[in-house]
């Protein structure tokens, strides 16, 4: 009987960009079955993106493994032998030089090495003989960074004062998206306890070539750790019924449930382009369109393709908030001159040859914008401004 393999497993495997696999089915053997199934992922991210994957602490973290993967599947003879029929897209490339098998070899081992995994063997290093079970490892991670929170006066009246305002429907809590942005003041719900951010060191890369932070964190039972923030993103993701505390609702601007008396006034909607501009295309991740409607979104986007407002091309929306009471003209030219400095510098040609230039577009994250919006709920976007360089909102 095959051994059962775990969600922790799977994890652990995903991280080294292993897949998991029982026993050998086909005629090949489970190595040989890694990695063409390892180099399928690669073809789809190329399908899906028009690219490879490329290196880059602006990349998706899942591009960047899939660009290291493919590095190594070059620079092995084995990979390249199992693969040359299969590479259909030529995503192989020219043989790689002499010597460069070796240094991904000694890359692998550190790699295996720094995540308390051992190879069976120097010329196998995908043939895992000793996993330590991921629950064991994050408890005893855990343990070592929880302590007692020498000041947690200082936290205890607002911890009270959020739960008040909880109960009070000033704040509600959203589930946690994967990944999403963490950021100095944000409150969360994890394992049925509140925490916050208290502090955010500065960023640093990884071992791994992964950009990460240093924070410190108050619990809401007296405890403070000194967790990475990747470490805490994983942890949220990880509880399924983890909740984002948002920040006080002071008014109708976004409010979920229109009262009577309110006036509907419409929809912000954030769109991200399907055009196949080359710019475009490269930097999908962070081009954002952001308008006001009064009608319904989907309806204002039907013919995006033949509109230059929309690059000429069909559009998925990511995001859309409520608005009541509100004038939606100075509010858009509120968003758009927020994130003026950002906006896309991108000339196209309609459909008669004539030039335009769209002018809704930005380069932003999207948790940039849904936090810039949470700073209009509140009330305090002009305390902020955005920094292109750090890709985050900071104080004036």
């Amino acid at each position: 009987m095959a051994k059962e393999i775990t969600n922790d497993d799977i994890d652990l495997l995903d991280e080294l960009g292993v897949e998991a696999e029982a026993t050998p089915t086909g005629g090949r053997t489970a190595r040989e079955q890694r990695i063409i199934a390892g180099f399928e992922e690669i073809e789809r991210f190329v399908q899906e993106q028009g690219r490879l994957p490329e290196h880059g602490e602006n990349r998706d973290i899942f591009e960047r493994l899939y660009a290291v993967r493919l590095d190594g599947i070059r620079a092995s003879a084995e990979c390249r032998l199992v693969l040359k029929d299969l590479d259909s897209k030529g995503l192989l490339g020219d043989e790689p030089e002499l010597g460069k098998g070796a240094n991904v070899a000694e890359n692998d081992e550190a790699l295996l090495a720094a995540l308390g995994v051992e190879a069976e063997a120097a010329d196998d290093l995908t043939k895992l003989v000793h996993i330590r079970p991921r629950e064991e490892i994050n408890a005893a991670e855990e343990v070592a960074q929880r302590n007692p929170c020498r000041d947690f006066a200082k936290f205890q009246p607002m911890f009270e004062k959020v739960q008040c305002e909880l109960a009070s429907g000033e704040r509600k809590t959203t589930p946690y998206k994967d990944n999403a942005e963490v950021n100095k003041g944000d409150l969360f719900i994890l394992d049925g306890q509140k925490l916050v951010v208290a502090e955010m060191g500065d960023t640093f890369v990884t071992d791994y070539g992964r950009p990460d932070r240093r924070l410190r964190v108050v619990y809401s039972n007296g405890t403070e750790s000194d967790l990475l923030l990747r470490s805490l993103q994983r942890a949220l993701n990880k509880d399924k019924v983890s909740r984002r505390i948002t920040a006080p609702d002071l008014g109708p601007l976004f409010s979920e449930a229109v009262e009577e008396a309110d006036l509907p006034t419409g929809y912000i909607y954030v769109l991200r382009s399907k055009s196949d501009h080359p710019f475009v295309v490269q930097n999908r991740s962070v081009i954002h369109k952001i308008g006001v409607t009064g009608g319904e979104v989907k309806s204002r986007v039907a013919n995006a393709k033949k509109d230059p407002t929309y690059l000429l091309a069909d559009v998925e929306i990511v995001a859309t908030f409520k608005l009541a009471n509100i004038n939606r003209k100075r509010l858009e030219a509120l968003l758009h001159k927020f994130f003026g400095r950002v906006r896309l510098d991108l000339e196209l040609k309609d459909r008669f040859g004539s030039q335009v230039e769209p002018k809704e577009w930005f380069l932003i994250p999207l948790p940039v914008i849904e936090e810039a919006i949470e700073k209009l709920k509140d009330g305090t976007i002009e305390s902020f401004r955005y920094d292109p360089e750090s890709a985050r909102l900071v104080g004036t």
